[in-house]
């Protein structure tokens, strides 16, 4: 007979699952992979995108050492930046702000 688990061990792993996903769409290559494969255009992970804005609460962002992923999260909630992003010019200019971004900060 199995045991039901920990509910903070499975929130524990939910919280660092999420978070790491989140942290990940700071990489504009990772970005532009999922619009290639046709990813952001599912309407349920546009529903999980949208659900993984609580991370921009004061309590959660906390915990982001990427900032760049949350402002690309804001990005993604707009069909057209989940559009454009597939296009490898897209993912080059990204990529550059990124790059001066963090050059001059």
């Amino acid at each position: 007979m199995s045991q039901p688990e920990d509910p903070r061990a499975a929130n524990k792993a939910r919280f660092e699952l999420e978070l790491e996903f989140v942290q990940s769409l700071a990489n504009p290559f990772y970005l532009h992979s999922l619009a290639q494969q046709n990813i952001l255009n599912q309407p349920a992970f546009v529903n999980f995108l949208k659900y993984l804005l609580y991370w921009k609460e004061k309590d959660y962002a906390r915990f982001i050492h990427y900032p760049h992923a949350l402002h690309h999260l804001d990005l993604l909630q707009h069909a057209q930046f989940r559009s454009e992003i597939g296009k490898d010019e897209w993912r080059e200019y990204l990529n550059q702000k990124q790059f001066d971004h963090w050059r001059t900060w």
